[in-house]
């Protein structure tokens, strides 16, 4: 007997401009949506650890930034594609060179991913939804991911090698940060993120 495979429903394929909908709803207030090809997904409400390590991570790089002249750094900034597959993505904290940011409207989401993007785990969130994050931003145009584990204390970072090929590391807290090209000069010790508490533990933020 020859088994045949039902048809799957098909899942509504969302654009950019119905992502941006939701988020500009006050019903929406405090919800963060993300499109990834079509695929809409929303992100969990953040929590103090997610919202402290976000300001010193903002904070030491805008400063930087601002020094050297190079571009902006962005909080939950929305970046989006539209080219051929639909993508919208807010990162925790941004990096952007003032050269890409020249012809971009401030009225909307701007319309490419950013040098450098930060994403901060969530207790809720999975290891893969994470990655997926990193591939899509490296595959349009991003030099580099930092993932932000504040349960392990460290930063797990996405580049491209120069082959085209996506490499990654896990950067513990006695460790730097380097900006690499995408940001030159900038390094962050990870023990400012994750500081000590009185009994000698690990406490991010």
């Amino acid at each position: 007997m020859v088994v045949r495979e039902l048809p799957r429903a098909k899942t509504k394929q969302y654009t950019v401009e119905d992502v941006w909908a939701l988020e500009c709803d006050p019903a929406n207030e405090g919800r963060y949506f993300y499109l990834i090809d079509g695929e809409l997904h929303e992100d969990p409400m953040t929590n103090r650890i997610h919202a402290r390590i976000a300001t010193k991570f903002t904070r030491y790089m805008d400063i930087y930034a601002e020094a050297v002249g190079l571009g902006e750094v962005h909080v939950e900034a929305s970046y989006c594609l539209t080219r051929t597959h639909e993508t919208f993505l807010q990162p925790d904290v941004s990096f952007i060179s003032y050269a890409r940011l020249n012809d971009f409207s401030l009225d909307s989401c701007i319309p490419a991913m950013p040098d450098i993007a930060v994403e901060i785990k969530s207790p809720s969130n999975s290891m893969a939804q994470m990655r997926r994050k990193a591939r899509t931003y490296l595959e349009n145009g991003t030099t580099l991911v930092w993932l932000v584990l504040p349960e392990q204390s460290a930063v797990e970072e996405w580049r491209m090698g120069d082959e085209g090929q996506r490499q990654h590391r896990l950067i513990g807290r006695e460790d730097v940060l380097d900006g690499g090209t995408a940001l030159p000069g900038f390094s962050l010790e990870l023990s400012l993120l994750f500081p000590l508490d009185n009994n000698g533990a690990d406490h991010a933020g």
